[in-house]
């Protein structure tokens, strides 16, 4: 599917045009091998790096073939299975020029075509820090969500209320965080070579705002490496929770074995049908039970001496 849109400083609403013209946002969605050879007809661009727009796993780079400049970077949204995952885009920059290529729906297209983003699309490196801002909103946005899972989660650990689901959420809260981190990490260098202003032309306006991407992009980062140290700490503790408690019953169940077998042995010993002390005198039952809970009382107190009970 490609699109054009336009919107200039005089106008209000943008428009979608049915066709190219100077100054407009051409946004690809979904190209089929058509639709990807209409491109590089019209505007003579690279066909190998086009289709590696069509990689679900490229990284976030820079290239510069003619006059035209390749940003690739990934951004975030919920799939069909509200699953967080990241894709790649493709930013196409020339002097006339400025396309955008994904392969699932941008989701930051509809704060645009709203009205939310205050842009135009004859600014063309403006208008392509401004979405690159919005991908970075959309990652705290999600990464803080994140967080106050992660935190609700925590919360359940002081009253031991953890459940296996909440470990199976943990794996799934990790992998989306080290995918992010995956596509943040690189996005760091693509924005410091744009800083420089050789792959597009940058006012000061425009170098504040990259500054300011960097600034967010890394507190996107260290947010991550956060969660993720949470969700091992969180583990961790509740392993180790686990296994005390586990010991502590293996140490009572051990003692109340200890104690149940020892006047077993002497309520056996009388009960075998063989000659026996005091057998025969009345007091020998009152004899064996006092006898017995002599050894237990003994046995309880060296125990709770030791720290075995």
């Amino acid at each position: 599917m490609i699109k054009y849109y336009y919107k200039s400083l005089r106008t209000q609403q943008v428009q979608e045009l049915s066709g190219y013209k100077r100054g407009t946002w051409v946004y690809v969605e979904a190209p089929t091998e058509d639709e990807l050879e209409q491109l590089v007809d019209k505007f003579h661009l690279d066909p190998g790096i086009l289709e590696d727009a069509l990689d679900e796993d490229e990284m976030p780079r820079l290239e510069k073939e003619g006059d035209a400049s390749y940003i690739f970077v990934r951004y975030a949204y919920k799939n069909a299975e509200a699953e967080l995952v990241t894709m790649p885009l493709l930013f196409i920059f020339s002097d006339d020029l400025v396309i955008t290529i994904s392969l699932v729906h941008l989701p930051v297209v509809d704060q645009f075509l709203a009205g939310k983003v205050d842009f135009t699309t004859t600014q063309r490196a403006k208008l392509v820090l401004q979405i690159l801002h919005e991908i970075v909103e959309q990652y705290d946005t999600f990464i803080n969500g994140t967080s106050k899972q992660i935190k609700l989660i925590r919360s359940r650990l002081r009253g031991h209320e953890i459940s296996n689901q909440d470990f199976i959420d943990f794996v799934l809260i990790e992998d989306e965080l080290n995918e992010f981190l995956a596509a943040l990490m690189p996005t760091n260098a693509t924005l410091r070579r744009l800083l420089r202003g050789r792959y597009i032309p940058l006012f000061e306006e425009d170098q504040d705002i990259i500054e300011d991407l960097l600034l967010n992009n890394e507190q996107s980062i260290e947010a991550c490496s956060s969660n993720i140290k949470s969700i091992v700490n969180i583990r961790e503790a509740y392993s180790s929770i686990s296994s005390n408690n586990l010991n502590r019953t293996m140490k009572i169940l051990t003692g109340a074995t200890v104690l149940i077998t020892l006047p077993n042995v002497l309520f056996g010993m009388y009960g075998m049908n063989i000659n026996l002390p005091f057998q025969h005198q009345p007091w020998a039952y009152v004899f064996v039970v006092l006898v017995s809970a002599f050894i237990l009382i003994v046995t309880f107190m060296v125990g709770r001496a030791k720290r075995l009970f």
